[in-house]
């Protein structure tokens, strides 16, 4: 039995257990749970192998600076299908083509990826900790598209990843989208973990703006503690971008905290709207799968 033989009956079998966990999700909630993160994770799978050939053959036509975008766009379609989960920019969708620039997130989920599908603008990269490098598909997708890998246990190599990314930014005109949490917060309130000062230290010394972009609080959707992993629509807002220009790093302290003071304010408003809504519209049905 050939290696290829024994991926299709792999790949045939991950289906049907999938499947059949969805047919059973209605009787048993955690069962819907089990399928969506299935269908999640063999999405991710599947476009990060997408990524893995996308980002070979882009840089042998010399537009292997986009392989990120065009792999992103790939995450946006897969799994909205296959999780039935979309985010919708419901505002400051133009200044996603501030170029170049430090985007920044706030970071809830292993659901985020989706999110980077929606927003990700052409000729940006990642940053990521070093360790997802070895990671099958997925980490050598990050690697031929020029992620930025930081070693979070290593000064040193740490802030020379920073300046690698600052000269990318200044002589090729590469954003950066970095999430300043440093983690996932897995938060069921409207909340952010405390900021690291690496993405804004990046924006100072490349003097190009920082772009906020804040998605609501989406525990509704997807919570990990709760078992709940839900069908349904999750909005983000894009920030106006944040001038850098005539800031040192003695300005980092100070910038780092009004933004993450701006962008908790935009999240906390999200989530009174939301709930406003709810409270507004009580006859409303919800196509999301309730677990």
């Amino acid at each position: 039995m050939s290696i290829f033989s024994y991926l299709a009956s792999g790949v045939s079998s991950f289906v049907v257990v999938t499947l059949s966990l969805f047919a059973l999700g209605s009787k048993v909630p955690r069962a819907a749970f089990v399928a969506r993160c299935m269908a999640a994770y063999g999405s991710l799978i599947l476009c990060a192998t997408y990524g893995v050939v996308a980002s070979i053959v882009l840089r042998l036509v010399g537009y292997g600076r986009v392989s990120q975008w065009a792999t992103a766009r790939s995450f946006k379609w897969v799994m909205r299908y296959t999780t039935g989960v979309r985010f919708d920019i419901v505002e400051g969708v133009e200044h996603l083509t501030t170029r170049p620039a430090v985007f920044i997130g706030n970071h809830q989920t292993e659901l985020d990826v989706l999110m980077l599908g929606t927003i990700f603008p052409p000729y940006c990269s990642v940053t990521a900790k070093k360790s997802l490098r070895n990671i099958p598909f997925l980490g050598w997708f990050m690697t031929l598209s020029r992620t930025v890998f930081i070693d979070r246990g290593n000064r040193e190599t740490a802030v020379k990843a920073v300046d690698g990314a600052a000269d990318e930014i200044r002589n090729h005109r590469q954003s950066v989208f970095i999430f300043p949490e440093g983690t996932r917060s897995y938060s069921d309130k409207p909340e952010l973990l405390p900021f690291k000062k690496g993405a804004f230290h990046l924006a100072v010394k490349a003097e190009v703006p920082i772009v906020p972009v804040v998605v609501e609080n989406y525990s509704h959707v997807m919570s990990p503690r709760a078992l709940r992993f839900n069908a349904g629509v999750i909005k983000i807002k894009v920030l106006p971008p944040i001038s850098t220009k005539g800031l040192t790093a003695a300005d980092v302290n100070e910038l780092t905290k009004s933004t993450q003071e701006m962008m908790l304010s935009t999240l906390v408003e999200m989530s009174h709207a939301e709930k406003s809504e709810i409270t507004t519209a009580p006859n409303a049905v919800s196509s999301a799968i309730e677990i």
